[in-house]
């Protein structure tokens, strides 16, 4: 997620012709008839790609993150990748410069997540305090937004020094909305990073809990605000604080209180006051590619695969 105000931006996925041929590569060894012969580099491509994304171990179900501090209760159509396998996706798979510090990451059952339809929900805990909702039926998210799109502009000099693309907060995806009785808040921005073709789509939830506040960012493109919609009740319903870490369990004049509430939660309140700029939400996440050695010997390779199955002369792939 992007912070704007001098936060953390978050995973970003954008739909690059490296994250297309993945699709295409991983069908490939499936697909393609025994009879046709690859060569040498396109079948080291291919089993490269397979081998990455067999590699990565998946939980189903119950999931309990940390020391007992939450969990996850998982419909069949979603798995969980731990922490040190999503350390693994971020930065092996993803391109990301660092994927620590995280709970864990959620991911549809019926899709790698190399795969170019792919999304994810990065799973983290900020122990910042007890948020109080009490300025929940007060907030301007018109307002905010407004407040929040300038920031970003402003925080683009900083993004463009450390050379990274600049970023424009385009609106609300879905304006922020707040459940009283689950003390859950969420809300989606569409976000469009210079140079990208495709804007992307940052699905946020907030679970209030007694110390902190539990971090669900789903990363997807703009085109799957949809797919994500229809996931995310399900989603949201299945994260929930352990007993004794629940919003219920605060005790006033003993427990830490947050010295913000959920205006700052929606603009970047937690992660501005976490250190977090150098962590997998800093402020210098990469887009969402394959970085696995070899993967443009598997693009080149695999388009002209691609190409002569459909009787099509191949194109010349420029350096």
């Amino acid at each position: 997620m992007r912070r704007v105000d001098r936060g953390p931006i978050g995973v970003m996925k954008r739909c690059g012709f490296e994250l297309a041929v993945i699709s295409v590569v991983l069908m490939w060894a499936s697909a393609a008839p025994a009879e046709e012969a690859r060569t040498p580099e396109e079948e080291a491509a291919i089993q490269r790609l397979i081998a990455f994304d067999e590699s990565l171990v998946y939980t189903s179900g119950s999931i309990v993150l940390g020391d007992d501090l939450a969990t996850l209760n998982l419909p069949p159509t979603l798995r969980y990748l731990d922490p040190a396998n999503t350390e693994r996706l971020l930065v092996e798979g993803w391109g990301n410069p660092d994927g620590s510090g995280t709970l864990g990451m959620i991911v549809p059952s019926d899709t790698s997540p190399l795969a170019d339809e792919s999304w994810g929900v990065v799973v983290t805990y900020e122990e910042e305090g007890f948020v109080s909702d009490e300025d929940a039926d007060g907030i301007d998210y018109t307002e905010l937004l407004s407040q929040m799109q300038a920031s970003t502009l402003e925080d683009n000099e900083a993004r463009a020094e450390q050379g990274y693309e600049r970023v424009e907060l385009v609106g609300w995806a879905e304006s922020p909305r707040y459940d009283e009785d689950t003390h859950k808040l969420f809300w989606a921005k569409e976000l469009a990073f210079e140079g990208s073709p495709s804007n992307t789509l940052n699905y946020n939830v907030r679970v209030l809990g007694r110390r902190g506040v539990l971090v669900l960012n789903a990363v997807a493109g703009m085109d799957q605000l949809g797919l994500i919609q229809d996931a995310m009740p399900e989603l949201i319903a299945a994260a929930d604080f352990n007993s004794g870490s629940r919003y219920a369990d605060y005790q006033p004049g003993t427990d830490k209180l947050a010295t913000y509430g959920l205006a700052a939660l929606v603009a970047g309140g937690v992660a501005a006051k976490s250190g977090l700029l150098t962590k997998v939400f800093g402020l210098a996440l990469a887009a969402k590619k394959l970085v696995i050695p070899g993967l443009i010997a598997a693009v080149a390779a695999g388009n002209a695969w691609w190409k002569r199955r459909k009787g099509e002369s191949p194109p010349t792939t420029a350096a």
